[in-house]
């Protein structure tokens, strides 16, 4: 089959959007919209793969020199497909993505796939596909996630916490205005434990809110009309993801996020198949946070792995016989 690739242009956005709303293992992260709020950081290479006049696959993708990164700007990544496309069609994309890589002089293509109970359907071509072209995994992030579909049952120390929180009248609201959080907690927090910034400005996160209103969302618990702790999620068909948690130093002792966690499992996102609590991985993924770890781990959820790939564009050779 001959595939026709071309990069993005502005003038491809609405046939973009519309293929990722359709796609089975694609967020709303990809979207152009959001893609878009830091293009001044990346040299977007993102590309869109036809056959013929249909579009079968996109790639949220951006270039440093000889490497393309599935987009380094977004958590997760890989190549985006229908529902309805099968194995041995997949294989025919990726190994020509490859070839077209090859020509345009880059040598490899740093790959980070989206988490699985991500996707909308079962996606696991790409995997197939990487252990054909002898890929190698260089990274792996774990992810704390909660089947709220399954039997879930807290610990101790959660119900502890959450008592402590409905003892101290704590009040969870959900706040369209996302600045105070990032101004008077998480900018703090993460300044004072991790010597870190959030990757979103607050600005930045305020205009993906004014995009997104459905998909980003934030609840602040408030302790007698004070700001004390709050968690900003990103929410797709499946997943309730935290994308920001934080508290202030009085959390162990008012049980601020175990009231507030437990408020969006049981009341809010009942229905979604997933709560992922995110990871808690350092060091590009060599090391654990214990303690949050197993703050995570003890409102039930299990470990699901997401895996980062450095394929050799070169390597689209060995896919040749795949297909017989």
């Amino acid at each position: 089959m001959n595939y026709k690739i071309t990069r993005y242009q502005p003038e491809y956005k609405n046939q973009w959007d519309d293929f990722v709303h359709k796609a089975k293992n694609a967020t709303f992260l990809f979207h152009r919209d959001f893609m878009e709020y830091h293009s001044d950081r990346f040299e977007d290479y993102s590309l869109m793969v036809f056959n013929e006049d249909q579009l079968v696959s996109v790639i949220p993708a951006n270039r440093d020199d000889t490497t393309l990164y599935s987009h380094q700007g977004l958590t997760y990544g890989g190549l985006l497909i229908s529902p309805k496309l099968k194995l041995t069609s997949f294989i025919e994309i990726f190994q020509s993505v490859l070839q077209f890589l090859e020509k345009e002089s880059i040598a490899h293509f740093e790959l980070k796939l989206l988490p699985p109970f991500f996707a909308t359907f079962a996606s696991d071509e790409i995997n197939y596909a990487l252990f054909c072209v002898e890929a190698e995994c260089f990274r792996c992030e774990t992810f704390a996630v909660l089947d709220l579909q399954k039997p879930y049952h807290f610990s101790k120390d959660r119900k502890e916490g959450i008592k402590r929180g409905i003892k101290n009248n704590l009040e969870v609201k959900e706040e369209f205005d996302l600045v105070p959080f990032w101004e008077k907690l998480l900018i703090p927090v993460l300044e004072e434990k991790h010597e870190a910034k959030p990757v979103h400005s607050a600005e930045e996160i305020q205009g993906l809110k004014e995009k997104f209103p459905s998909h980003i969302r934030q609840f602040n618990v408030y302790d007698k009309n004070e700001l004390v702790a709050g968690t900003t999620i990103f929410e797709t068909p499946l997943v309730a993801h935290s994308q920001y948690i934080a508290a202030n130093a009085d959390k162990n002792t008012n049980g601020s996020l175990d009231f507030l966690h437990n408020h969006l499992i049981k009341n809010v996102f009942p229905q979604k198949t997933f709560f992922d609590f995110g990871t808690f991985n350092l060091e590009q993924g060599t090391k654990i946070n214990s303690g949050l770890g197993y703050w995570k781990q003890s409102f039930g959820a299990h470990i699901y792995t997401q895996n980062f790939y450095r394929i050799a564009t070169k390597n689209h050779s060995k896919l040749n016989h795949v297909c017989q």
